[in-house]
């Protein structure tokens, strides 16, 4: 539905909204542009909800769909911030797949948002508009590595860094599309990435399975110098993992991570000419 299609009210309350990059407003906003007020306010709103013009967030608070969504990738930072409002807690960060989104570690646009939050929600799922958002639970002590950053022109959210994103996608590679997507990111964004600090996070999440993985990808990319290999060995155990638990575990290639290597590095390595 394009603006040309609303009545002059409707139309002039959109566009006001966009020319001043507002994208959640409140009825005092309605209030103040519009000069509607009580039934009328209300009834209003809800034509505009009913029109798919605005989504209600929560009681009171209400966010204005972009009319490009689903043509350009450029606008799901909007959706970024309706998951802030939802999460209703300052212990979230936008995650995994979506985090990578934000960090430009993707090729292609994304519909669906993952969520890490410490509050503890009785809906996980929430479908707004063919946008899925996916809420993942984490002890509140687990919550670092998270920096703000602009999704719009008037809007922040908290997103994991782009060493805790590679930390939290191949701790769970199914939130993030798999190893070959995770490793692709990787690749992407190679020259941004602070390896002194991965390795310091790699301590601080005190995970083998996560340092085998990222060794692995690093090495096949040959990202790693001598001095990172070395910090690299002392996550070696003796326990084999799965290199990535989204696809069989068979078959296997031969690699000194003691990992059970089921994408051998020729598909990693075509995977970042795609």
């Amino acid at each position: 539905m394009g603006l040309k299609t609303l009545g002059p009210v409707s139309a002039n309350f959109i566009l006001t909204l966009y020319e001043k990059n507002k994208i959640i407003f409140t009825p005092k906003d309605v209030i103040e542009i519009t000069g509607l007020r009580d039934k009328y306010l209300y009834r209003f709103i809800q034509q505009l909800i009913e029109r798919e013009l605005i989504l209600r967030l929560k009681p009171g608070k209400y966010f204005v769909i972009s009319q490009e969504i689903g043509k350009q990738s450029k606008f799901i930072g909007n959706w970024f911030v309706v998951a802030r409002e939802i999460a209703n807690s300052p212990k979230y960060y936008i995650s995994y797949y979506s985090a990578m989104d934000i960090h430009n570690m993707l090729t292609q646009p994304l519909l669906k948002v993952y969520i890490t939050t410490s509050k503890q929600l009785r809906k996980k799922i929430h479908s707004i508009v063919n946008v899925t958002f996916e809420f993942i639970y984490s002890k509140p002590e687990k919550i670092w590595g998270i920096e703000e950053v602009w999704v719009t022109n008037t809007e922040k959210v908290r997103v994991s860094d782009i060493e805790r994103t590679i930390i939290d996608c191949l701790d769970k590679p199914k939130y993030s599309g798999g190893i070959l997507e995770i490793s692709k990111g990787i690749w992407i964004q190679k020259g941004s990435i602070d390896f002194e600090k991965l390795i310091n996070y790699l301590e601080n999440f005190d995970k083998f399975i996560v340092a085998k993985r990222l060794g692995f990808i690093l090495q096949t990319y040959n990202l790693l110098d001598s001095k990172l290999i070395n910090k690299f060995k002392k996550f070696i155990n003796q326990k084999y993992y799965l290199l990535d638990p989204t696809l069989p575990s068979y078959p296997t290639y031969k690699n000194n991570w003691k990992l059970i290597v089921n994408i051998s590095p020729d598909e990693l390595i075509k995977a970042t000419r795609a």
